[in-house]
């Protein structure tokens, strides 16, 4: 491999590099949204809405929403939520049932292929989210496919409990309460629960408003077709908000493409920060190119507490000037920050260091961005504890300290008895499992029990090939999960010619697309765990550049 090192490798890292700066715009954002993120659960989520809030003055958008979604279902009769990868249930589900709903003569064939590929994979029971599934049946629910009294009920009751409404229901309270507030004009309950609901609607409708504030009124929430049409839906048929309504149907008009679909929103912060980070690995960090999204990451640090959500200020979300907050986010760019050169972002790195500590679980760990839930898809994550220990060890803070302490004993207490570790965000255990161990090994503990357990994992999941996927035999290898496992095994202390190193960086060099560099991305990021994935070419191409500027490091020493 020393040959490899000298000439293949740090070729790879810089045409590695300038395909990576290709995609730089003027503000600094690292942009991969116009051909990634146009979705099926976006457009089901607009079409959904707007038939709902605006059925006459939006017949248009409805009608183009329609045609995107006959034309773009799978051939085996299922939809996923990026059109062209695998058909997936609870986006079937939806999309049959929209279509169903909207144009039941039209697209009469592909509700009947949607539906005959649901009872092939087993109905809406198998698919292994509970709250997928209650969405699903708010849809079926409209389709007449149904019985409303058979719809899970949301509980809005608890919204007269705000703190614990947040930790139930953590990044869902806006939805849950635009739907629970629907679901109290059309399913029946008790005298008593809906006596409780009516004197918790003004509390779920300001929680909900608070969120639409926060991001300025634009009609969107989250910049997200489906999280929006979600709450438009929600809010049209329980006859509340009416001025939100309107402003998002103002807002879907605004955002449908020339195809007539709509997307899952931008991602302008996850993109720019794992460019960014792969970059500064790789030796870019005073690169001036890297100046204006420095600039991007000190701009958009929010400055007022997120209320719905009960967040103080100091974080980053994934995108927008008031978006969403987000531990992932706010760990991953306070360690970029940290190590580009200038000390304007101090005062930042400060403040996000103070947020993430604040929003530490009491068990040690952290989640999305409600502190102490225990939500599936946004509670306690291994992968996002350690981003945001990476983010503590390089804001300076030293690895004795409590904070850290406490998030280490909680990964000790969850590490799954084959050794590997989980992750809300990405898929199964590779890398979950990588990030652990490498944090592990930054914190001084690479010969503690837990980091030996991981490395043996993950060097056990290495595919025949050299790569590794998402640990579970017989899937392809990914750039991103291959980069994972490299850059933990290097950080672990592995030698640069073990085989497992080795071979993964010749799985590296040899999946770049061609002359310009680049790396494909493979749909290991979850939008929603278990259920619905997509792409992100920032995260492939950063954890490459991460990976080999490791090994060329390692080598050359």
């Amino acid at each position: 491999m020393k040959s490899l090192a000298a000439a293949e490798v740090s070729e790879a890292i810089g045409l590695g590099a300038e395909s990576l700066f290709s995609a730089q715009r003027e503000d600094g954002v690292f942009d991969y949204g116009g051909h990634s993120l146009v979705s099926t659960l976006g457009t089901v989520g607009a079409v959904s809405a707007l038939h709902f809030a605006d059925p006459d003055g939006s017949a248009d958008l409805i009608a183009r929403g329609v045609d995107w979604l006959r034309r773009t279902q799978g051939a085996d009769g299922g939809w996923s939520m990026v059109p062209g990868g695998p058909s997936e249930a609870g986006t079937t589900a939806v999309a049959a049932a929209t279509l169903s709903v909207v144009a039941p003569a039209e697209a009469g064939n592909e509700v009947a292929a949607g539906r005959r590929w649901m009872a092939d994979f087993g109905g809406l029971e198998a698919i292994p989210h509970a709250e997928v599934v209650a969405w699903c049946r708010q849809f079926y629910a409209y389709a007449g496919w149904l019985d409303v009294r058979d719809m899970r009920r949301f509980p809005l009751e608890l919204a007269l409990v705000p703190g614990l409404y947040r930790r139930l229901f953590d990044i869902r309270v806006p939805m849950v309460s635009a739907l629970a507030l629907a679901q109290l004009r059309h399913k029946p309950i008790s005298r008593f629960h809906r006596a409780l609901a009516k004197a918790a609607a003004p509390k779920a409708l300001t929680a909900i408003r608070q969120v639409y504030e926060h991001e300025g009124s634009t009609g969107g929430w989250c910049e997200d077709a489906w999280v929006t049409g979600l709450i438009c839906a929600g809010l049209a048929r329980g006859d509340q908000g009416r001025d939100m309504v309107d402003g998002a149907v103002r807002w879907f008009r605004g955002t449908v493409t020339e195809d007539g679909a709509w997307s899952s929103g931008p991602l302008d912060l996850t993109w720019s920060m794992y460019a960014a980070g792969g970059l500064v690995a790789a030796g870019y960090a005073d690169d001036p190119r890297l100046g204006s999204t420095k600039e991007l990451f000190l701009r958009l640090q929010q400055n007022v507490p997120f209320l719905s959500f009960g967040c103080p200020p100091g974080f980053w979300g994934w995108s927008g000037t008031r978006g969403w907050p987000a531990s992932l986010e706010t760990g991953e760019i306070v360690s970029v920050l940290r190590h580009l050169p200038g000390n304007d972002q101090d005062d930042a790195v400060r403040r996000g260091v103070s947020w993430l500590t604040l929003q530490q679980d009491s068990r040690g760990s952290w989640g999305l961005c409600v502190r102490n839930t225990k939500v599936a898809n946004s509670g306690p994550c291994p992968h996002m504890t350690v981003q945001a220990l990476d983010a503590l060890l390089d804001a300076g803070v030293p690895p004795e300290d409590p904070r850290i302490g406490k998030a280490l004993r909680w990964l000790e207490g969850v590490q799954n008895t084959d050794g590997s570790f989980g992750s809300v965000w990405y898929r199964m255990h590779t890398s979950g499992t990588a990030a652990v161990l490498r944090t592990l090994a930054r914190a001084g503990r690479a010969e503690g029990t837990p980091a030996r357990r991981a490395r043996a994992w993950l060097e056990s999941a290495r595919l025949a090939d050299g790569s590794w996927g998402d640990g579970t035999p017989g899937g392809p290898g990914t750039v991103e999960e291959t980069a994972w496992a490299v850059d933990a095994l290097l950080t672990a202390g592995a030698a640069h010619d073990s085989p497992a190193v080795a071979e993964g960086v010749r799985s590296l060099l040899a999946a770049r697309t061609g002359p310009t560099g680049g790396w494909p991305a493979a749909p290991v990021n979850e939008y929603v765990r278990f259920v619905s994935r997509y792409t992100n070419p920032a995260l492939a191409h950063g954890l490459a550049l991460r990976a080999l500027a490791g090994y060329r490091e390692r080598a050359g020493r």
